[in-house]
């Protein structure tokens, strides 16, 4: 088991000691932040379901390794997708799934924060915050002004977690789909 530091958070390494914005980075012995490699997969596959039963859809999760494998880690081509993991004495207790967007206003990229988890057990220890500042980091490094995620209405923890380090929510704005039937409608199929 790892022992906390004292004030109970994980402080986060500074960029100008970090070689890369993906850089490894320990956090106290035995913790560390990393970008996920392909034998993480399963591991983040689990973490996708713990979240999906967190927020009350525990069946819905349809991905499977091998989706992740292709998209995080192609044959061939660039990844279309990323992930962090946190990892606590060899054991994978968190991740931040992430990817590229383009606003036409700005005219640059962003990041879309996909999935964002971090274990019951390991939550208050600093490591969501860790996270969540290791992809603040790379915006800041690449250039892109802004790092954007949803969150569920009844999740008042998370809400007050995200505003506490400066997100606010954009509640003028309405989120739509079209999958399934209406998909292949719209699509012409």
């Amino acid at each position: 088991m790892i022992s906390r530091p004292a004030d109970g958070q994980y402080a986060a390494v500074m960029p100008e000691q970090q070689n890369s914005e993906r850089a490894s980075v320990k956090l106290a012995p035995g913790v560390l932040l990393r970008a996920a490699v392909s034998e993480d997969v399963p591991d983040l596959l689990r973490l996708v379901r713990a979240l999906a039963a967190y927020e009350k859809e525990p069946n819905s999760v349809e991905a499977s390794e091998a989706d992740y494998q292709r998209i995080l880690f192609p044959q061939t081509g660039s990844p279309t997708a990323h992930a962090e993991v946190a990892e606590v004495d060899g054991r994978i207790v968190g991740m931040a799934f992430w990817y590229v967007t383009f606003s036409t206003w700005s005219g640059r990229n962003g990041i879309w924060l996909e999935d964002f988890y971090v274990e019951e057990h390991m939550r208050c220890r600093g490591l969501g915050q860790a996270l969540l500042s290791r992809l603040a980091r790379v915006c800041v490094e690449r250039g892109y002004p802004r790092l954007e995620w949803w969150v569920l209405d009844w999740n008042q923890s998370a809400i007050d977690f995200y505003e506490s380090r400066g997100a606010r929510g954009l509640g003028e704005w309405t989120h739509f789909r079209v999958d399934g039937a209406a998909l292949a409608g719209l699509g012409g199929g």
